[in-house]
């Protein structure tokens, strides 16, 4: 490992989990979003409001947040010359990160569609939505905090 990734590595957790609360708080705002949007009449004030809403969240805050994590993750794990990942915790945790890659995915995928107007899911689909990125987050939490610690 490079010797400046040591000196910077308190730097390089700490704007790690900035990244990661910026993207959670995204994460779990997004939906609360859809569900809102999805009563409103397609090409409505209220739905064309929701579409920019929706836009910005994802373009400007959840993806660069997201990709800065990722960054960050890869370089902590480079600093720690790959030790973490002979962890079982830490594979727990990256898989539990990968899904959360795809909830990502398919959030983006549920802006596309509202930008094009359709409403092919109901806002109970979305309520129940919002609560799959907590539940991995909370997984990712304690396989950090408690599984690094036995």
């Amino acid at each position: 490992m490079p010797l400046f990734l040591a000196e910077i590595q308190p730097w390089l957790l700490a704007l790690h989990i900035i990244a990661v609360i910026a993207w959670m708080a995204g994460m779990l705002y997004l939906p609360r979003l859809f569900v809102y949007h999805s009563g409103t009449m397609p090409g409505s004030e209220a739905s064309e409001i929701f579409k920019v809403m929706e836009r910005r969240l994802l373009k400007a805050i959840i993806n660069p947040a997201m990709i800065v994590a990722f960054i960050l993750g890869v370089l902590l794990l480079w600093a720690s010359d790959w030790t973490f990942l002979k962890h079982g915790w830490m594979h727990g945790k990256l898989a539990l990160v990968f899904l959360m890659f795809g909830v990502h995915g398919v959030m983006a995928g549920h802006v596309r569609r509202f930008r094009e107007d359709q409403r092919a899911r109901t806002a109970r689909y979305y309520r129940v939505m919002n609560e799959i990125p907590t539940v991995l987050m909370i997984g990712i939490v304690l396989l950090v905090v408690v599984g690094s610690r036995t």
